[in-house]
């Protein structure tokens, strides 16, 4: 029904560029003349204006023109006419033509273009009229019979309308522009024309803000529901541009637009089955693209669901790509069912990024919640996953009340019933066997993280712990073993990495040490614990094979060489030796020189040395220094690099390179 009591028509079906736009619901306000009519087929109209910058003349010419709309109210139309004037005061700008005929106004007859929705080029078309100066006469301004302060739609209408000129924003004398106006106004229509005007250009939070005055001063109107929803979707704020809609379709069930916009809205949710019943809400599809994109999704969330069920994670994974691509860009569901498949194929890292970008529709409507996916309601699903990355994250207490909220919201999905009677007793085994490791009770603390195990076997954490209850009972092969479990499912999980470095330390095999030591280094740069035992693991595999190691000392500083016989001396020692040269001026050289001292440390079996050659310049002679700063690498006395102004990159590289 219209406000004022009369029925309204189903709407036409929609292209599917249309259907996020705002759109018009005309009011009746008694006005005896139809807003806008179509040109009757078999006249054409020409228009010809000429201008220049000394004069504002012009002239108007019609050939057969159509019947147009006066400010009077009345329809005129006839014979060709020709009107001249001049900037002397003859010119006239007159909407109305007269005529040898007049006829009286009557309804819209079924061409004519819909009053009140927005062009998409962003232009107002006009009839058989010019546009006037004042106010009163612009189209939208909501007190002639233009629209009822409308825009209207444009491209592709009937035959004979040429699009005007884009209508700017008006602003009035004393400065105040028509949207601050407009909020504060009491005229409906001419706030929700500003709002349209607003989204138009983009702006969805102005355009939120003036529907929301048009809906305060005429609640019942359900176009303005619908155009709010727009701007929510603009904003991306899906859930609460569905609710939107459907206090539109309460308002006026028969609303055609709204069970459009609504079932767009549902397929971008993955809601396929309330898109269907809304896109066909008259028996057939209204708009055929939006049905071929609500079956493309259909089809490629059924495969979805049928590889999760078999445990083709791989496939799973594609098939929620291909449906994400055909439409279904804010499901929660398919964005979760990618986070569960990472997570099942051992990419945590991934799966973690995804769950941060997972769409979150807030508020859940309520239409939505009892939509089931792969056997469990959507939004129970939600948390399911959530659930399992808690848990694989170590985080048992989150994995926990995430899974008591999926069951709250879905108890009779046995799925997530299994869940969370896991997760309770998992998390109850990693807090056993937690306590009894504190008590140095290593043997039954395994055992309480084997019971874990045993209902969570591809848990890291469980198995990094079991792994420092062998290392405690000196079981170096075993710690080991978990440690390598651990890293299969997490790889860059730097607690198995070292205390697997820390057990091939126990067992003398230094080559594997160095290596994992070497790993954490690149991990955990600033940890000087790590350093340091990479530095014992880097001295004891040069002895085991043979080597002479002179420097037996950890955290050593750069040594900073006065004389000839200093350098030539660090030069000749085994092993590799870095040489900065640089002054103390150079501004590139107290920036590299912080970073010199910290590969100082992070390499502490290389001999770092540093060479001022204002205060030594025989030794610059001597090296053919001539910029600074430069790097010398010379291993067991011989140079094998020199790098003039390098970055920290190629230094650390060339440093890392030399030091293996």
């Amino acid at each position: 029904m219209s406000p004022s009591g009369k029925p309204v028509p189903p709407r036409d079906s929609l292209t599917t560029s249309e259907i996020n736009k705002p759109d018009f619901r005309e009011l009746d306000l008694g006005s005896p003349v139809s807003p806008l009519r179509s040109q009757p087929r078999g006249l054409t109209t020409t228009t010809t204006t000429s201008s220049s910058s000394s004069s504002s003349s012009g002239s108007l010419t019609r050939q057969q023109h159509p019947p147009v709309i006066s400010r009077s109210g009345s329809v005129r139309g006839g014979s060709s006419s020709t009107q001249s004037g001049s900037s002397s005061g003859n010119q006239t700008r007159s909407d109305s033509v007269t005529s040898n005929s007049t006829s009286s106004a009557t309804s819209p007859s079924s061409n004519v273009l819909p009053t009140g929705n927005i062009c998409p080029s962003g232009k107002i078309q006009l009839t058989g009229m010019t546009q006037s100066r004042s106010r009163s006469d612009v189209l939208g301004s909501g007190t002639g019979t233009y629209g009822h302060g409308s825009i209207m739609r444009g491209g592709g209408g009937s035959s004979g309308v040429s699009p005007a000129k884009t209508v700017a924003p008006v602003t009035s004398r004393s400065g105040e522009t028509v949207w601050k106006r407009a909020v504060l106004g009491s005229d409906a229509e001419e706030v929700k024309r500003v709002g349209n005007e607003m989204y138009r250009k983009g702006l969805f939070g102005e355009a939120l803000k003036l529907y929301d005055r048009a809906i305060a001063l005429s609640p019942a109107n359900a176009a303005y529901r619908s155009n709010r929803a727009a701007a929510l979707t603009g904003l991306a704020r899906v859930g609460e541009a569905v609710k939107e809609c459907e206090e539109a379709l309460r308002l006026d069930p028969n609303y055609g637009r709204a069970h459009q916009r609504l079932a767009s809205l549902l397929i971008r949710l993955g809601q396929v089955d309330s898109a269907r019943k809304h896109l066909c809400f008259l028996g057939k599809p209204s708009d055929p693209t939006e049905l071929q994109k609500l079956e493309a999704v259909e089809k490629h969330m059924s495969k979805c669901a049928d590889a999760r069920r078999v445990g083709d994670w791989k496939a799973a994974l594609m098939e929620v790509d291909a449906a994400i691509v055909s439409g279904a860009d804010f499901s929660p569901q398919l964005g979760m069912c990618k986070v569960e498949a990472l997570l099942k194929l051992h990419r945590l890292d991934a799966a973690q990024s995804k769950l941060l970008e997972a769409p979150k529709v807030e508020p859940f409507p309520a239409s939505c919640s009892q939509t089931r996916f792969s056997g469990m309601s959507c939004e129970a699903y939600t948390y399911y996953v959530k659930a399992q990355v808690e848990m694989a994250l170590g985080r048992f207490e989150n994995a926990v009340m995430a899974a008591e909220k999926a069951s709250q919201i879905d108890p009779r999905s046995n799925e997530v019933a299994t869940l969370h009677n896991t997760v309770t007793l998992v998390a109850r085994a990693r807090v056993r066997g937690n306590d009894l490791y504190k008590s140095e009770r290593y043997t039954e603390a395994s055992s309480a993280y084997a019971e874990g195990l045993r209902l969570d076997p591809c848990n890291a954490i469980l198995y990094c712990n079991r792994a420092a209850c062998w290392f405690k009972l000196g079981m170096w092969e075993r710690s080991v073993e978990d440690c390598n479990q651990a890293l299969r499912f997490q790889p860059r999980y730097t607690k198995p990495l070292l205390r697997r470095a820390a057990s091939y330390s126990k067992m003398e095999r230094w080559a594997a040490a160095v290596s994992d030591y070497e790993a954490l280094r690149k991990e955990l740069p600033h940890d000087k614990e790590v350093a340091e035992s990479l530095f014992h693991a880097q001295v004891a595999l040069k002895k085991s094979r043979g080597e002479e190691v002179l420097n037996m000392e950890f955290g050593g500083e750069v040594e900073e060489v006065y004389s000839r016989e200093q350098f030539k001396a660090a030069m000749n020692l085994p092993g590799v030796s870095v040489i900065h040269f640089s002054t103390a001026s150079d501004h590139q050289c107290k920036q590299l020189s912080p970073f010199v001292d910290s590969l100082c440390t992070r390499y502490p079996s290389i001999h770092f040395l540093k060479v001022d050659i204002d205060k030594c310049p025989s030794i610059g002679n001597a090296e053919n220094v001539r910029v600074v700063p430069t790097v010398k690498i010379y291993k067991n006395g011989t140079r094998v690099k020199e790098i003039v102004c390098p970055s920290k990159e190629v230094l650390e590289y060339s440093v890392r390179h030399y030091s293996s």
